[in-house]
């Protein structure tokens, strides 16, 4: 075993990811274990924009353990701890090639306040095929 190796067989995290909603996004790029990006999350057709873009603020990966957090935007913003995986997709062109499992909060601040409520989800979000990238 050469002890140089990585712990994980997943060099870098470059892609979307399926989010929580059927048209939302998540794009990470790393570079060097710090993560970059944002989310895109569609809004309902009342609400002024049609997408809001959560940029990630803080974001680390450590081996296979991912962690990020977003920006805030009209007092919600989201976090996430969790574990990279290889999908069932065979090559990086490939949908759920990767994956990121684990945990994500949705968290909102109570304006008058400042007091936070976690909504808690377990997850598994999806990597995007790069026909379903460039379609976007």
């Amino acid at each position: 075993m050469n002890a140089a190796q990585s712990k994980s067989n997943i060099e870098e995290i470059n892609t979307e990811f399926h989010f929580l909603g059927p048209d939302d996004t998540l794009l990470i790029h790393e570079e060097e274990g710090h993560l970059k990006g944002q989310i895109d999350a569609y809004q309902g057709d009342d609400e002024s924009d049609t997408v809001l873009s959560y940029v990630l603020t803080i974001g680390t990966r450590k081996d296979d353990h991912v962690e990020f957090k977003t920006a805030e935007i009209h007092r919600k913003y989201y976090r996430f701890s969790g574990e990279l995986q290889r999908g069932t997709g065979k090559g990086e062109e490939d949908a759920d090639y990767l994956r990121l499992v684990g945990e994500l909060q949705i968290v909102t601040v109570k304006g008058d306040t400042g007091e936070e409520s976690v909504d808690r989800r377990q997850v598994v979000l999806k990597s995007l095929s790069a026909d379903e990238i460039s379609d976007q």
